[in-house]
């Protein structure tokens, strides 16, 4: 029989109040709750959850603040991320880095960290990962590219990574949600072996995110701010007119 990728409710609650549910793989909760109530902007770092409880569906957050106002409540599904209100690009984070990496690193990345046996084994997975120049701090595998990207953001921020200094390898499209998360992280770089959306390429264009999709093999394609990018004379860069063409 074909393996199956496992999707269960997840149901979060913050100081005893509901804040969301998510259809995701039930693992490395800890590091998934950390990373969404911060790109939520729920909390602005680890420091300020004083406790998290999980159990069968549910996990418990307790913050330093027990009066923390939440937003309104959201399921979040497993293909798209759920219900999300419309994001205007001039009250996001601008990236502030001055990270470089080259196309080689790029390539030997995407080699090591999207080879993923579950993927292999049930093709229905994605993986993210959360790459330095020198290391891969993590790889979290989930049936959803945005509760993936979650997961490494809360590894990062409880163990203290620098996500300046860093950049987001995903299996799956940069959507606008993924765009917004590395802002809210300051994560400068956002790299896909898929495609990318025009309303992330708009968004990354005006806050400095470097954007590169269809890193394949010997090409990718460079959307936004290459100047972060050394050794580009392999890759293609596009011009304003061309990215609002590519699909």
């Amino acid at each position: 029989m074909h393996d199956v990728v496992e999707e269960i409710p997840i149901a979060l609650f913050v100081n005893g109040r509901h804040a969301m549910t998510a259809m995701m793989s039930p693992v490395n909760l800890e590091d998934f709750v950390t990373g969404y109530m911060f790109t939520e902007q729920i909390i602005k770092g680890a420091d300020e959850i004083e406790s998290i409880k999980i159990e069968k569906n549910r996990v418990s957050v307790i913050t330093k603040n027990l009066f923390k106002v939440l937003g309104p409540k959201k399921t979040i599904l497993s293909g798209c991320g759920g219900s999300t209100s419309y994001i205007d690009a001039g009250k996001l984070p601008k990236i502030k880095s001055d990270f470089v990496i080259s196309t080689e690193k790029i390539r030997d990345v995407i080699k090591a960290v999207l080879d993923s046996d579950v993927h292999r084994t049930t093709g229905g997975i994605h993986v993210v990962a959360l790459v330095g120049k020198e290391k891969t701090f993590s790889v979290a595998e989930d049936i959803g590219r945005h509760n993936a990207l979650d997961r490494v953001i809360g590894f990062g921020l409880r163990t203290g990574i620098d996500f300046s200094q860093t950049l987001v390898i995903s299996s799956g499209r940069i959507s606008s949600e993924m765009v917004r998360k590395c802002l809210i992280a300051n994560i400068p770089v956002i790299v896909s072996r898929s495609a990318t959306t025009t309303l992330s390429i708009e968004i990354a264009e005006k806050t400095g995110l470097t954007v590169i999709g269809f890193a394949r093999g010997a090409k990718m394609n460079i959307y936004t701010h290459a100047q972060r990018v050394k050794g580009m004379a392999s890759v293609n860069t596009l011009s304003h007119d061309e990215k609002g063409k590519k699909h």
